[in-house]
């Protein structure tokens, strides 16, 4: 792998703002005279095709196949769950569309943590990733795991339960090789997201298809008073359009992987608006085939919905659809570990974590430290740690500072007026978008402050921290040489 330098000579120079530099200044890359093309550097391999796949099978997880009734139950009618899925789908698209235009505006990888360090400086972008790297994304990626671990063992032990040892020694499976995939080949990584973003979308369509088919036949019973106002449950609103944001979450992937683009004026906000329509009409569809083979009550009891309606329309081919979830799990772990190695690489490159993520291997051009630094987390987190309690603290973090960085684009329409802008939304898409997030956040906050609080604590750590990694001059010797570049001779 190679390495940086602080004083420019063969690499480049580390633009921290400890150093001088802007917080969003990138360094140049290492010229290596025996790597190919004599530059070591990510390189540019995300086509439209592959950024749509990013984005699809980073959204579409187990949660469309295994527990849509939270939106139902909080809705209170069938009518009213699918108004929520669609206008999830609308807001989500405003989220997108604004990350489109700081994603072209400021062509940098490391998504939320670039946008929230150019918009508002180094410490509130540290205080994210802090909060990212000890809690919410090992966990994250330890839960989806586990549904990978859970749904890939299901049709061997049919019909019996699957042992929890099996299931996390499946689970550390799939985690070792999503992470070996991640660090041999970016070209690889991104082949097998697109093959497993379309067995998302056949599994999906294994759906739909009977699912219209028995409607379009005239099984329209459980439609029948699909807006009946006694079961609509306007304090539970809120709710489901957190759970509904919830299942789209992943949109704004592709932000972090950008330097690795083709073309990001162009493929960013195209492979975002198409990803966007191709979930909406997904999801929605999706949910009319459940409601149009199962009654609201049958729904609301399923543990898993997608195999409960396999089970009712397929008989014995039902066996296949925790196949296809897992396969789904397979492809969120992939997508979401490209996209997070990047940021954490990003961060490195300014200073703000150990120089060794922010190398890249010379051969391979993979972040291979960036990728690897989650493995031993999630793993540990899998074996001893409640995730779904974890989970449950962090939750609010995510659409904080997922607000946080859209009322970035708005502050920097003002602040940075010459900004270039391929892209450029009405600024009204931002302007609901933010307020939708702090509501959630504000909804946490309400409903549940024990929990909330606990998180919000522990992200508040990232304050001290800012200050013993970043600012302090006093600190031992080898804790310096291990955060901050140094010199290596030629």
């Amino acid at each position: 792998m190679t390495r940086r330098s602080v004083n420019g000579e063969g690499t480049g120079v580390n633009n921290t703002t400890q150093n001088g530099g802007h917080p969003g200044d990138t360094p140049a890359p290492k010229v290596e005279p025996d790597a190919p093309n004599g530059k070591v550097e990510l390189r540019k391999k995300v086509t439209l095709l592959r950024g749509i796949s990013i984005i699809i099978g980073t959204i579409i997880g187990a949660g469309i196949f295994i527990s849509p009734k939270g939106i139902l139950k909080n809705s209170g009618s069938v009518g009213m769950s699918l108004v929520v899925w669609i206008a999830c789908g609308v807001l989500s698209l405003f989220g997108a569309l604004s990350y489109a235009e700081l994603g072209t505006s400021i062509q940098k990888s490391g998504g939320h943590y670039t946008y929230i360090l150019e918009a508002f400086g180094p410490q509130m972008a540290f205080i994210r990733l802090w909060a990212d790297l000890i809690a919410i994304r090992p966990a994250g990626l330890a839960v989806i795991s586990l549904a990978f671990g859970q749904y890939i063992l299901e049709p061997i032990f049919m019909p019996c339960g699957v042992p929890e040892i099996a299931i996390k020694l499946a689970t550390s499976i799939g985690i070792t090789s999503v992470m070996y995939l991640n660090s041999m080949s970016t070209s690889w990584t991104n082949r097998i997201q697109i093959f497993l973003t379309f067995s998302k979308l056949l599994a999906i369509a294994i759906i739909i298809v009977p699912g219209l088919y028995m409607l379009f036949k005239g099984e329209t019973k459980n439609f029948e008073n699909a807006f009946e106002v006694s079961n609509i449950k306007l304090t539970g609103l809120p709710l489901a359009f957190y759970s509904g944001m919830y299942a789209y979450a992943g949109w704004f992937y592709l932000n972090f992987v950008t330097e690795e683009v083709e073309n990001p004026e162009k493929t960013v906000p195209l492979a975002i608006c198409i990803s966007m329509a191709i979930v909406t009409f997904c999801y929605v569809l999706t949910n009319v085939a459940y409601y149009t083979v199962m009654s609201a009550e049958e729904l609301l009891a399923s543990q898993a919905v997608a195999v409960t309606f396999a089970g009712k329309m397929m008989g014995n081919f039902s066996v296949a659809v925790p196949v296809f979830v897992a396969l789904s799990c397979f492809g969120s772990m992939n997508g979401c570990l490209f996209a997070f190695s990047r940021m954490f690489f990003v961060a490195s490159r300014e200073g703000h974590l150990p120089e060794v993520l922010s190398m890249i291997h010379v051969r391979r051009h993979t972040p291979l430290a960036a990728v690897l630094v989650l493995y031993p987390m999630t793993v540990f987190q899998l074996f001893v740690g409640d995730i779904y309690s974890l989970l449950n603290f962090m939750s609010f973090l995510r659409w904080l500072f997922i607000g946080v960085a859209v009322l970035g684009l708005i502050y920097m329409r003002y602040t940075r007026p010459d900004m270039p802008r391929p892209f450029k939304v009405p600024l009204f898409i931002p302007a609901i978008f933010s307020f939708t997030c702090f509501f959630m956040v504000f909804l946490s906050l309400y409903s549940d402050p024990v929990n909330t609080g606990i998180g919000f604590a522990i992200s508040l750590t990232g304050i001290p921290a800012y200050y013993v990694f970043i600012v302090f001059d006093r600190r031992p010797k080898w804790l310096q040489d291990a955060w901050h570049p140094i010199e290596i001779e030629a």
